[in-house]
């Protein structure tokens, strides 16, 4: 059966509310910036951002990743390897993180792991 209009815009602002709620709890700042985290259908995204001067500080997207055939979950946990390995080549060796709207489970939780793994604390 079709979403009516009004699911559509509840469920869109259900998410939004979620997204604001975890970050208003959440900021970051120079010396402990934030790591947030984008997921797509196709694959996902992270910054390492400094709230007070508004700057992403470093990046890393699946679409660097030059293996082929892997899972989401794969994919993800690489993107957090790349992400680690570019912070220590910048100095940056705690953050804080934030999910966004998105549990943390799956694609997310394995990115964290190996940012984790990659030897950045949070």
């Amino acid at each position: 059966m079709p979403k009516t209009r009004e699911q559509l815009i509840s469920s869109h602002e259900t998410r939004n509310r979620r997204r604001q709620r975890v970050r208003s709890r959440i900021k970051g700042a120079a010396g402990r910036p934030r790591l947030t985290v984008f997921r797509s259908n196709r694959g996902i995204y992270a910054q390492v951002i400094d709230d007070l001067e508004g700057k992403t500080l470093v990046s890393a997207s699946f679409k660097e990743i030059r293996e082929t055939g892997l899972k989401k979950t794969e994919a993800a946990g690489k993107v957090g390897e790349l992400l680690a390995a570019r912070a220590k080549e910048n100095n940056i060796g705690q953050v804080v993180f934030d999910r966004g709207a998105y549990l943390y489970h799956g694609r997310v939780k394995a990115l964290a792991e190996a940012v984790r793994k990659g030897g950045i604390e949070f």
